[in-house]
């Protein structure tokens, strides 16, 4: 196999991968939906059996509702409901729909067929869970010009056992981070075992606007020292065979999808037990449960545990918590990806615009491969020299395979050629461009940023196609530079991969197709010199 089909096989490998992996979960087949609800009578889970009872099934018509908070501030709108005190919603005001570009971006949302919350309770009997109803002074709240934080509180009492909890969200300005502050007096004569959980309860379904032909993760993942990230797919959860480390005494607990993620970030050396469950009805719940001790009557104990949800921003999630930066998942490749990234966003501030980012980083990586690449074009171009009298050595063969081979190793021995010299330098430089593509993929920093002229949002498909077309006709080309196989059925294949490459690559986001054009021409350029000098050293 010459260098050229290598490469090609490659890349068609790796598309094939992605729709594979895209129909996959597209088409995973529909969880049993459950006849009768199997939650416990309180609604939320227990220690002990966590891994056993979904914290809630919820109605068919949706949760219940409530009076409701509505929270406003510089990034945020967020809806607060008094039934279990959830966030119910939350929109992202800096971001817009990918369907939908006057839509601004919704994470959490209260729907029936698809919705997205982030709760939390107490474990215990006389506790409220995310299924008890508070006290909530409903309304606007905004954040004041030049207050620095916005505080929605909500009180539940009960006075036969004499417990208060308040439950206060604490919003920031110019942050994803919302903390979520819980007040517990013990007015009672029995001391209290606090054992507070956060969770998310989510639709198993991809985000809206997801396309078939970019498969992205979309689950639950949890962080912990020993295991580091681990994701836990819908499917698994379904087939009761979720793994991930079930305790530990640090981590987080995050819901994932393509450019956002929703955190629960407890503070370290609080004991904790991590669970997931499927709740039927095609919804899932991710949570965590935090060993408080134990509360004394008439005392009274406030812990904290901060929310993060917005995007995958990768200076905030460093700077937020351990591991929180690993939910923009390069996979094998984050040891490239991550230098790659750090030089993409370093140019970017240099010139001011993604784009031209991409194609400066594309131009560079070129360079810097250079001699390796050489190595394999200047392969490709003695091949293409031989092919004529390897066609000859075919009609002159036939079908004996073996002697045809044999002639074969010969000329390539005495023209002092070896086949495969440029595979090497070649497979060398593929796992570097697919963590661009990675990069460029999971890149939220460009959701919304334009180009130039018609390219105004480099995560969105090319709206008059320029790009894809381009990047078929430089790929026509590339095949052209390059020796051709001598089975004609191969020789159309060959042709055929660049216009199946085009179609596919329509459904693109502009900013991956940017970065295959840019690359295919610095390419043709390169073959093309080579091709060129290997010409005139054989004319001497």
């Amino acid at each position: 196999m010459d260098n050229q089909r290598l490469i090609l096989f490659i890349v068609f490998s790796f598309s094939l991968l992605l729709l594979w992996e895209a129909w996959q979960d597209k088409n995973a087949p529909p969880p049993a939906v459950p006849t009768e609800a199997h939650a416990p009578a309180a609604g939320a889970p227990t220690p002990s059996q966590t891994l056993n009872a979904p914290a809630a099934a919820p109605a068919q018509s949706g949760f219940a509702q409530g009076q409701r908070a509505v929270v406003e501030t510089d990034l945020l709108r967020a809806v607060i409901d008094a039934n279990g005190g959830d966030l119910r919603e939350l929109q992202l005001l800096s971001y817009h729909e990918t369907e939908d570009r006057d839509a601004v971006f919704t994470l959490f949302e209260d729907s029936p067929t698809r919705p997205y919350l982030a709760q939390s309770g107490l474990v215990g009997e006389g506790l409220p869970t995310h299924r008890s109803v508070y006290q909530l002074a409903p309304g606007t709240y905004r954040l004041a010009a030049g207050a620095a934080q916005l505080e929605v509180p909500l009180v539940w009492s009960d006075p036969a056992s004499g417990v208060t909890v308040e439950k206060t969200y604490v919003f920031k300005r110019g942050s994803y981070q919302v903390d979520v502050r819980t007040r517990v007096v013990n007015g009672g004569e029995a001391p209290l075992d606090l054992t507070p959980y956060y969770q998310f309860t989510r639709h198993g379904e991809a985000p809206r606007g997801e396309s078939f032909f970019l498969y992205t993760y979309t689950g639950p993942a949890f962080y912990t020292e020993a295991r580091k990230f681990q994701k836990v797919a819908f499917k698994d959860i379904e087939g009761g065979s979720p793994d991930f480390d079930k305790t530990a005494d640090n981590g987080w607990v995050g819901m994932v999808q393509h450019h956002f993620v929703s955190a629960w970030l407890p503070q370290e050396k609080v004991k904790r037990e991590y669970y997931s469950r499927s709740l039927g009805q095609g919804l899932y719940s991710a949570g965590v449960i935090l060993a408080e001790g134990t509360l004394a009557p008439g005392e009274q104990k406030v812990f904290t545990v901060p929310l993060y949800a917005g995007p995958q921003i990768q200076s905030v999630l460093e700077n937020t918590a351990p591991g929180l930066d690993l939910t923009r998942d390069y996979g094998w490749l984050t040891p490239l990806a991550y230098p790659i990234f750090w030089a993409l966003e370093k140019i970017e501030r240099l010139v001011g615009n993604w784009g031209w980012a991409i194609i400066i980083l594309t131009v560079l990586l070129k360079l810097a491969l250079y001699p390796l690449s050489a190595a394999g074009y200047k392969s490709m171009a003695k091949m293409k020299k031989l092919t004529p009298r390897l066609q000859q050595l075919k009609e002159t063969f036939g079908d004996d395979r073996a002697k045809l081979h044999q002639a074969m190793a010969e000329m390539y021995k005495t023209e002092k050629i070896n086949p495969l010299g440029g595979c090497l330098p070649i497979l060398i430089q593929i796992p570097v461009f697919i963590a661009l593509y990675w990069v460029l993929l999971a890149a939220v920093e460009m959701r919304g940023a334009p180009w130039l002229g018609w390219i105004t949002d480099l995560t969105a498909p090319d709206p008059w196609f320029i790009l894809p077309i381009v990047m078929g006709i430089t790929s026509i080309l590339q095949v052209k530079l390059n020796p051709q196989p001598m089975d004609p059925m191969q020789a159309k294949i060959m042709m055929i991969m660049p216009v199946a490459f085009t179609v596919m690559f329509v459904f693109f986001p502009a900013g991956l197709v940017l970065y295959w054009v840019v690359n295919n021409i610095l390419s043709i350029a390169q073959q093309w010199a080579i091709n060129k000098q290997v010409e005139r050293a054989a004319s001497r």
